[in-house]
């Protein structure tokens, strides 16, 4: 058990409110409108469940993130029934783009059974509420503008709905709705309030990450390829971390760069001023100047590695960044956060389906070990590869000598991206899949 968990949520949890019970009671909550809790609540609804779907924001909403879509996202976004073409807004891309050492080589999305071959870009404001929406369409009742406050708690501690404000004079007077639900998730993002009401906090030995970003009027806004930098440099100076370039396709260009813990220069660093320094080096025809600047710079942190555990304890089920569900070799945080709401909904759904509580226990204690099934060896590889690329001149060291031998950076775009064919497939694949089956999985 993860030496962060509290085994008794603290007394805020049970505080003395003014609670107007409401006929929204469900099946099951789900805290976070986001691509997990959407995804989540679209796979419940079509299972049959009666889904509340609570969001403190209202659509549209933007959030911190680079816009970039894999293949592994794509399938995701086709399984849910998203038309991704690009007549209804999408930009389709086909492979990275890698920079780094004096180099640039172009890497074509891998040719798989189990994935598309191409990806997309779209902003988050406009990814979210399309799946928000298709959560909608397939029964989900969403209530937009609804900030939970903390859990509601039965006898034994075990969570059994949440208390929240839909108006600023009802936080004034102190007065709380009341929601209730025979399964609760937390698909609140990274800092994820409710989990920490519940006593799950974020675990220390896992990776974490910061990235900034902001938008650019650029030529390139319709680039086909994703563009990855590997090393940065100010002058003659190495900096610290790795940047992107991604074409929105509307006239602008999703600008930043990304720094994990295991740097030294984690947590002393300005990032805004990181990435104006980088940008000093981009040729000026490609418009990252100040003057062309549309978005102010904004900062996220990237939870990965499953960094906060267990994704199971007393009634609360964690999805997506909640869950800490990035991952640690890319950055990517949309995909895992889809599939694991629909691996969140399957465990949900039989459970709830059982006749006793006892039956049901057993059945919702079983999604931490499918996580770990999914995800475990592959995040154990990636928390190695973090502490190696922290340095940033061992960092430099390995892009100079993998760029020049383009069959090894092939092999680095399927291990970063997590695209393989699990059975199957090519040596690559083979070699991949098995150093995620060999890798230790601790939960």
């Amino acid at each position: 058990m993860c030496e962060a968990l509290h085994k008794n949520p603290k007394a805020a949890d049970r505080r003395h409110v003014t609670e107007h019970v409401k006929d929204d009671d469900a099946d099951v909550i789900v805290v976070g409108a986001g691509p997990s809790g959407a995804t989540t609540a679209y796979y419940l609804a079509q299972a049959g469940l009666n889904v509340l779907l609570l969001e403190k924001a209202r659509f549209p909403r933007d959030k911190v993130c680079g816009d970039g879509l894999t293949p592994r996202a794509t399938k995701t976004l086709i399984g849910m029934g998203v038309d991704t073409g690009p007549s209804s807004g999408w930009l389709r891309n086909k492979g990275l783009r890698v920079i780094g050492a004096g180099m640039r080589l172009e890497l074509p999305w891998p040719e798989l059974d189990s994935y598309p071959g191409y990806g997309l870009v779209r902003t988050r404001a406009s990814l979210d509420e399309t799946l928000a929406r298709r959560a909608q369409a397939a029964g989900a009742k969403l209530l937009e503008g609804v900030t939970v406050t903390g859990p509601v708690l039965d006898d034994a501690g075990r969570i059994v709905g949440v208390t929240a404000d839909t108006h600023e004079s009802e936080r004034a007077r102190g007065d709380s709705q009341t929601y209730r639900a025979r399964v609760i998730v937390a698909a609140d993002g990274n800092s994820s309030r409710l989990s920490v009401a519940m006593g799950l906090h974020k675990r220390d030995d896992r990776p974490l990450g910061v990235a900034v970003r902001t938008y650019y009027t650029s030529p390139r806004h319709d680039d086909d390829y994703l563009e990855s930098w590997l090393d940065l440099w100010d002058g003659d100076r190495l900096l610290p971390g790795y940047g992107w370039i991604f074409g929105m396709g509307d006239g602008t260009s999703n600008v930043g760069l990304g720094l994990l813990n295991t740097s030294e220069a984690f947590g002393n660093t300005d990032y805004r001023a990181l990435l104006k320094r980088w940008l000093r080096s981009m040729p000026e025809e490609w418009g990252y100047t100040e003057e062309n600047r549309t978005e102010p710079v904004r900062g996220a942190a990237l939870p990965m590695g499953f960094n906060r555990t267990p994704h199971y304890y007393r009634g609360l089920l964690l999805a997506g960044d909640a869950a800490g569900m990035v991952n640690p070799f890319n950055g990517e945080g949309i995909a895992y956060a889809m599939e694991s709401g629909e691996i969140l909904a399957r465990t949900i759904a039989e459970a709830l389906a059982r006749p006793t509580r006892e039956q049901a226990e057993r059945v919702l204690h079983g999604y931490p070990r499918a996580l770990a099934d999914s995800y475990g060896g592959y995040y154990a590889l990636g928390r190695v590869f973090v502490q190696l690329i922290g340095r940033p001149q061992l960092m430099h060291f390995a892009t100079r000598h993998g760029m020049a031998r383009p069959a090894l950076m092939r092999f680095a775009l399927k291990l970063l991206a997590n695209l393989t064919d699990p059975r199957g497939g090519d040596a690559a694949d083979r070699l991949i899949n098995g150093m995620t089956r060999l890798a230790p999985n601790p939960r």
